[in-house]
């Protein structure tokens, strides 16, 4: 059974160590990043589990005035059961609640999956920002809420 709840700074080891087992997160931010990025601005962290354990998370934050959705994944043993999806559409139901317009994000060229998803929940491409390779380009997206 699946079950999301809202994770408290308290339990960030929760995320990081899930974090670590999402293989597209090449080098996954330590808790001092969370801490960092996420002390004193409007955030959200959510933890999916499936039978008390941990499938996947979905960090967002209000950054420069908008909601960002910053960090996301699914242990690949809980893929294919829409648990990604859960998890968005719980953060897009808790940003309009907070009367955020829409919610912006971005990710790797290379990371077709997220791509297709993001497509695929009426995302658009807003910016694409250059980088060394055409797969670490930057594609920032965003959807109205």
């Amino acid at each position: 059974m699946l079950h999301i709840r809202t994770v408290q700074f308290d339990e960030i080891k929760e995320l990081v160590d899930l974090s670590d087992q999402v293989p597209e997160l090449h080098a996954p931010y330590r808790a001092s990043e969370y801490e960092r990025r996420l002390t004193g601005v409007p955030h959200l962290m959510l933890l999916a589990e499936v039978n008390g354990a941990a499938a996947g998370f979905k960090v967002g934050y209000e950054r420069e005035g908008f909601w960002y959705s910053w960090m996301g994944g699914v242990h690949p043993d809980y893929r294919r059961r829409g648990i990604a999806r859960q998890l968005a559409n719980v953060q897009d139901a808790w940003a309009q609640r907070e009367g955020y317009p829409h919610v912006t994000f971005k990710t790797l060229n290379r990371h077709r999956n997220m791509l297709r998803f993001a497509l695929e929940r009426g995302f658009n491409i807003i910016r694409v920002e250059e980088r060394e390779t055409v797969a670490e380009y930057r594609i920032w997206l965003r959807k109205s809420l």
